[in-house]
């Protein structure tokens, strides 16, 4: 139940990309401090934040690096009816040159918006290293866990290739995936992101997560299953997108 509980939680994770983190207030010491931020995973599949330097979180964190981040599913009827997870973590700034590096072109990916907020104003980029998972999969479906968290074999210059790739030659293809996965279609699709169990689009300012019908291990896995895609006229594993 709890690998089960793990893969439902670690695809919220992927689902979404933006949460309430919560940080122990500086300013009013005793009161925690939330907020909406979005994120991405990391190579490591931790969530990963770009985070101004005058900003309360900052401060906050500076003084205390615990934190949360408290993930649901967005566009439901019945908030405690649908999935959502919280992540207890410690928050680390990154301060290594190669690390800030690979952390920021995986993150504009994304967020292709935040570049000049990075290069102009000061900001830095944190990740939280998780402690412990709380996964709600519904009523009555509560886990605490360990592990959620997966490494993504591809991040660097694998998956910068894949996308690339994509990107360059194969417009038709994403946009197959579009119409399968029944996404919004009033801009065209990127593909922004791969991981082992599926891969992100960003659709104008929103980002959808796509499973694949299996796990892939290597680039030609991931290559034959963009491919089955390509051809499917229905999605293989049923109703796997989430704006």
């Amino acid at each position: 139940m709890s690998v089960k509980a793990g893969k439902h939680a670690r695809e919220l994770l992927l689902k979404e990309y933006r949460g309430v983190l919560s940080t122990h207030s500086k300013a009013m010491p005793g009161f925690p401090f939330g907020s909406v931020v979005p994120y991405c995973l990391d190579a490591e599949g931790f969530p990963l934040m770009l985070i101004s330097r005058i900003a309360q979180h900052t401060h906050n964190l500076k003084q205390d690096a615990k934190c949360s981040l408290l993930v649901g599913e967005r566009g439901a009827e019945d908030v405690q009816a649908v999935g959502r997870l919280t992540l207890l973590a410690h928050a680390r700034q990154l301060e290594d040159g190669a690390q800030i590096e690979a952390a920021a072109q995986r993150y504009y990916r994304y967020f292709p918006g935040s570049q000049d907020h990075h290069r102009v104003h000061d900001f830095d980029f944190w990740r939280l290293e998780p402690v412990r998972w709380r996964y709600i999969g519904g009523f009555g479906a509560i886990h605490w866990l360990d592990q959620v968290a997966l490494a993504n074999p591809f991040a660097g210059e694998s998956e910068a290739s894949m996308v690339e790739h994509m990107n360059d030659d194969h417009v038709a293809a994403i946009a197959h995936y579009v119409e399968l996965a029944g996404l919004p279609r009033h801009a065209p699709a990127e593909l922004v992101g791969v991981d082992s169990e599926g891969f992100h689009l960003r659709i104008a300012q929103g980002l959808y997560w796509l499973a694949f019908p299996t796990s892939c291990n290597s680039a030609h896995e991931v290559r034959q299953a963009l491919v089955v895609l390509a051809r499917a006229t229905v999605w293989p594993t049923g109703d796997q997108a989430s704006a």
